[in-house]
């Protein structure tokens, strides 16, 4: 019962010294936000960056095109070869006269190319096979194998016209590199903006201290246990990390919000709204879990440093 007394006592006193500090406690407010708001802003964009990545892996394949005089049955070998491989997942095999009708639909806007397709007559496209690895690291193993069966003159490799790995490969090797680089700057920001909030806060307590210095000593020559006489300054530090979570999870809502609809256009299947709104649980751990972190660690740091009681 004493105990929880003086939790209540303490807790009460903390408060109280985080309002009479108004202004400091607001400095300190104020960059555990923004440091905060930088945290949850790099955690959607490394989700979006990473829902892109996957998007692109998904889609990507290697694409194998036909001679227009390859005979159905070594086509169909070919397939069969492929589909044994311990690597590929599938293999889709897609008719001449098909690959045409896919080859007009994405150029339709293209008038100059589907009217030289008018005057050749005759289907230029040979058939294409499909294939899909089941790890996007094994698509470099399958295009090795295609271009052995072409370098090495085999009748698989007789009637492969080109293979169309390498530009998507490119593609995502940038986008990797990208994610990577992405992660790295923003990591680097984030310490950046945590060390200065741990300083700012650290500097509100310590000046908290000094406010109370007097009230500090009466209550060491009464004989008040160090709980009780550090454990407002805690309890202070701790506010500021709440306070901050919470009000950078209510600038996220309407933020997220009103990028839905424009990243999804932009991104694809990633919708920032979306994500805050399914990842919220996350997100308010991680946001106010942090902001806490950051005051408690700031305030045990100047009250150990300052206040010899």
């Amino acid at each position: 019962m004493a105990f929880w007394t003086t939790t209540k006592r303490v807790a009460r006193y903390g408060f109280i010294g985080f309002v009479r500090n108004g202004f400091i406690s607001l400095s300190a407010v104020l960059i555990l936000t923004i440091t905060l708001f930088v945290m949850a802003s790099l955690l959607i964009g490394n989700a979006a960056l990473n829902s892109t990545l996957a998007q692109l892996k998904n889609e990507v394949q290697v694409t194998v095109y036909f001679t227009t005089d390859a005979d159905p049955s070594q086509e169909q070998d070919l397939q069969q070869n492929l589909e044994s491989l311990p690597e590929v997942q599938a293999v889709t095999y897609v008719p001449a006269d098909q690959a045409l009708a896919q080859f007009q639909q994405r150029h339709q806007s293209n008038q100059l190319m589907l009217q030289a397709l008018t005057v050749i007559g005759d289907n230029p496209l040979g058939a294409e096979l499909q294939v899909r690895a089941k790890d996007p690291s094994q698509y470099a193993a399958i295009a090795q194998y295609l271009d052995a069966q072409q370098s090495q003159g085999t009748a698989d490799g007789q009637i492969i016209d080109t293979v169309n790995y390498d530009e998507n490969q490119t593609a995502i090797t940038h986008l990797n590199s990208i994610v990577s680089t992405s992660r790295a700057v923003g990591t680097a920001v984030a310490i950046v903006f945590g060390l200065a909030s741990l300083l700012i806060a650290f500097n509100t307590i310590r000046l908290a201290i000094y406010t109370s210095r007097d009230e500090i000593g009466v209550m060491s020559l009464v004989g008040a246990s160090h709980w009780y006489v550090r454990g407002p300054f805690m309890v202070s530090g701790v506010l500021y990390g709440l306070i901050s979570g919470v009000i950078v999870l209510l600038i996220l809502y309407p933020t997220a919000l009103w990028l839905g609809a424009p990243s999804q256009a932009f991104l694809g299947s990633f919708n920032v709204f979306s994500y805050f709104l399914s990842s919220f649980g996350f997100l308010l751990l991680v946001v106010v879990g942090s902001g806490v972190a950051l005051g408690a660690l700031s305030s045990y740091l100047a009250v150990r440093r300052y206040l010899m009681v």
